[in-house]
């Protein structure tokens, strides 16, 4: 998709703020228009369409609609926008609002980059303004990410069990979990668990669980000094010979000559061949 996006002068990033119970239109929009909220909420109304919106949702109002907003009838409401033209090859179905609180969503960073350039114009903002809205604009059009996709199409047992896995690593270090404590999670028998994560990985959750602790000993070899002691800690292992035991097991050589084996040389990554890659998001600390 190519596209240029422009801003319209006077109406580049911004906030404003509205006492309780302000509205505004209905009015046929001139350009394409970013809203998302910063504190409050507020209805938007088109045609039969009447949306709720709160902070971390993202609005797109294009041209030639007929909307209206009525903002929180009890307390005051803050909304960021940016007005902007667009050309170039564009879809005929449109999104009208995407959700900013997503953690490897990039938008929500792309909207507070905005609204930075906006505030503090530093030399040639309005060009780095344009460039990030065409971003946010191919970003908003665009299918929401793989790793948002993800949990709608694991089994709800494996998401559960992701969710405690999440927890106990969320310190940065990749504990071993044991399978009781994974089934309890995911509220279902250790047998029924194995079956499921089998059917859809071919390997049990705790041999997952494994392979992706191992799969994080990667960038600690290639990117630190730290000590293969100091990096089997981290991947949940007890000592350095476990560590080195397990890996040698899995990559086919030592987490020794693994570090001096360049990145395009080295054996494949265990999540890669695994299919596990998927998980490495759900099982990440916030």
């Amino acid at each position: 998709m190519t596209i240029s996006v422009d801003l319209v002068a006077r109406l580049e990033p911004s906030v404003a703020d509205y006492p309780p119970g302000s509205t505004f239109g209905p009015r046929e929009a001139r350009s394409y228009q970013f809203v998302w909220l910063l504190r409050g909420s507020a209805t938007w109304l088109w045609d039969d369409v009447a949306l709720s919106l709160a902070p971390g949702k993202l609005l797109l109002i294009r041209p030639g609609m007929r909307d209206a907003f009525r903002w929180d009838p009890r307390t005051p409401t803050r909304h960021a926008y940016v007005h902007f033209t667009l050309t170039g090859q564009v879809p005929g179905d449109w999104p009208l609002v995407r959700d900013l609180t997503g953690r490897h969503d990039p938008m929500g960073a792309l909207c507070r980059y905005l609204l930075w350039l906006g505030a503090e114009c530093p030399p040639r903002w309005r060009v780095q303004a344009c460039e990030t809205l065409r971003l946010l604009v191919l970003m908003f059009l665009a299918d929401p990410a793989p790793a948002q996709r993800t949990p709608s199409v694991l089994p709800p047992p494996v998401i559960a069990m992701l969710r405690a896995v999440r927890e106990r690593w969320s310190d940065g270090v990749a504990r071993p979990v044991p399978m009781r404590e994974l089934a309890s999670a995911a509220r279902v028998s250790p047998s029924t668990l194995c079956r499921t994560f089998r059917r859809t990985f071919g390997v049990g959750p705790v041999a997952a669980l494994e392979l992706l602790r191992l799969t994080r000993a990667e960038p600690l070899l290639w990117q630190s000094n730290l000590s293969m002691g100091a990096i089997a800690v981290q991947c949940g292992f007890a000592d350095a010979y476990h560590f080195s035991r397990r890996f040698r097991a899995i990559y086919g050589m030592a987490p020794t000559a693994f570090r001096r084996t360049p990145p395009e040389a080295a054996p494949p990554s265990p999540a890669e061949s695994f299919g596990l890659t998927v998980l490495q998001p759900l099982v990440q600390a916030p």
